[in-house]
């Protein structure tokens, strides 16, 4: 996930190489984690309704194992743009990401292609999906990086939270790093809610003071998402 930049500085160059997002490319995408995560595990999904059915979205998502994204791909009503690392984009998964219009980001500073990437999905109606906690870890919103308040001040688009529930629960036989192949996985969807209109100042003091409205709702959510799923905190 990367950090905020000073104001303005999302409208620097775009550094070489930097190509904007396909949607037909993120349809394709959840074309292909519909058939995967279906047909590998047994995904339950609670309140895929609260994703707005049109105009920007940004789906706010704990992250706790690597197929969390993948599952959230396949399962989530309309296609979606992930932010996902740099160092995930290698060999043939290069093409292949880039192909289905993920989002190639340096989580080591403000990189500004990302930042123009992420910001034209919202500008065009689409939906991007982020980890706000910048990287794999309890999945329990914990430690939220400011990424996901500057994107959600600036564009003004709802933010819908969305628990991962399941995915580290057991190990699989065949493959262990992966989840017990038809095992449960669970995902639940929030009430969208809004952190800014996106005409006000994108200053420090309330990007930080958005993250901490934020991080306030995932959390809620995401212990709303345990009760509703019966799986406890000792669980994840």
């Amino acid at each position: 996930m990367c950090r905020h930049p000073r104001r303005g500085e999302a409208g620097g160059q775009v550094t070489e190489g930097s190509t904007a997002p396909s949607e037909r490319g993120a349809a394709v995408g959840r074309g292909i984690g519909v058939g995967l995560m279906n047909g590998l595990w047994k995904p339950r999904v609670l309140g895929a309704w609260r994703v707005p059915a049109s105009g920007p979205v940004i789906l706010a998502v704990n992250h706790s194992h690597m197929i969390d994204g993948p599952m959230v791909m396949g399962t989530a009503p309309r296609p979606v743009h992930f932010l996902i690392k740099k160092e995930a984009f290698v060999g043939p998964l290069d093409p292949f990401l880039r192909g289905i219009g993920q989002v190639r980001v340096d989580r080591t500073g403000a990189d500004r292609a990302a930042i123009t990437d992420a910001l034209g999905v919202l500008a065009d109606g689409g939906v991007l999906g982020i980890f706000p906690e910048g990287t794999r870890g309890e999945g329990d919103f914990a430690a939220l990086r400011a990424g996901l308040a500057y994107f959600a001040v600036r564009s003004g688009a709802p933010i819908v939270p969305v628990a991962v529930l399941g995915s580290t629960d057991r190990a699989g036989r065949l493959v262990p790093g992966l989840p017990a192949l038809r095992g449960r996985i669970d995902l639940v969807f929030g009430d969208a809610f809004r952190a800014g209109d996106g005409s006000g100042p994108r200053t420090r003091k309330v990007l930080d003071e958005a993250t901490v409205r934020i991080q306030d709702r995932l959390t809620a959510h995401l212990a709303n998402a345990r009760r509703l799923t019966g799986r406890s905190a000792t669980l994840e």
